[in-house]
């Protein structure tokens, strides 16, 4: 874990947060959100790519990774987004460039429609964003939590291993899989495992789906053409909904576009960022 470092904390309305940043202060931001169930960690190549001319901040959503993890925590994307928020001006950060991906293009989302969250600039790599979403897996684990919560700690080991394993369309290294899904182990790792997928519900982002044509600043949308969890055609979809917004494929790249094409996605979010300039 000494390769990727959160030193900062934030007291949030739903528990610590472990946050980091790289790159010179004040020189340009950009935001990294990740999603579910992974953490900061996802973004590591990426942030050490863009630190030559940006400030870059990441941090770790309450209940995931390196922030808190407690019984009762409320990790909704409702939670999320409020968070978000709040730590946009904890940072005071007031128009970074904002690159979300998988659930936490949802928390970016519900912060700057409901919450009033200013971004210059959007990037949405695979959001959940449109429904229907959950994959079969997602859903039956959705409803049966409590039957899940009780597996052997070996059973949740696997299950937790498989299930991220699949988000990757070459495959993970195994000592990247290793490090996405030790956050999920021992009691109260695997508790917030299910905990996260419970409070997982479309409804959040049918609160919003709607208003995606009142979306006014520049929007890239990047998509992993083999994602295996939400395919291209939401990209598709989504883009066309966003005014202005452009499609970015990613050839070669599953779900976690941060681990299958880094080299990519840094790639296509300075060229959108330059073109904001």
């Amino acid at each position: 874990m000494s390769d990727w470092q959160l030193t900062d904390t934030y007291r949030s309305t739903a528990g610590d947060i472990r946050w980091g940043s790289l790159g010179r202060p004040g020189q340009d931001p950009f935001v990294l959100l990740h999603g579910t169930p992974f953490s900061s960690y996802v973004w590591r190549a990426v942030a050490r790519s863009l630190t030559r001319d940006h400030q870059v901040f990441f941090w770790d959503m309450p209940g995931y990774g390196l922030s808190e993890k407690s019984a009762g925590q409320d990790v909704s994307l409702a939670a999320q987004g409020r968070v978000f928020t709040e730590l946009l001006e904890h940072w005071r950060l007031e128009e970074p460039l904002v690159v979300a991906h998988d659930f936490g293009g949802a928390v970016a989302l519900r912060a700057h429609l409901l919450h009033g969250a200013r971004y210059r600039a959007l990037a949405l790599v695979d959001p959940v964003a449109l429904a229907p979403w959950g994959s079969p897996f997602f859903k039956l684990v959705g409803a049966h939590c409590e039957v899940f919560e009780q597996l052997p700690p070996a059973l949740h080991q696997a299950l937790v291993r498989e299930y991220v394993s699949s988000a990757s369309s070459p495959g993970l290294h195994p000592a990247v899989l290793e490090r996405l899904v030790q956050p999920w182990l021992g009691d109260s790792g695997q508790a917030a495992f299910y905990r996260q997928i419970a409070q997982a519900r479309q409804a959040y982002t049918d609160e919003i789906q709607g208003r995606y044509g009142e979306i006014s600043i520049p929007t890239l949308v990047c998509w992993g053409q083999d994602d295996a969890w939400i395919p291209l055609a939401k990209g598709q979809e989504l883009a066309s909904r966003i005014p202005g917004a452009r499609l970015e494929p990613i050839a070669g790249a599953g779900h976690l576009v941060q681990e299958d094409a880094p080299a990519e996605l840094t790639a296509a979010l300075l060229a959108f960022h330059r073109y904001q300039r």
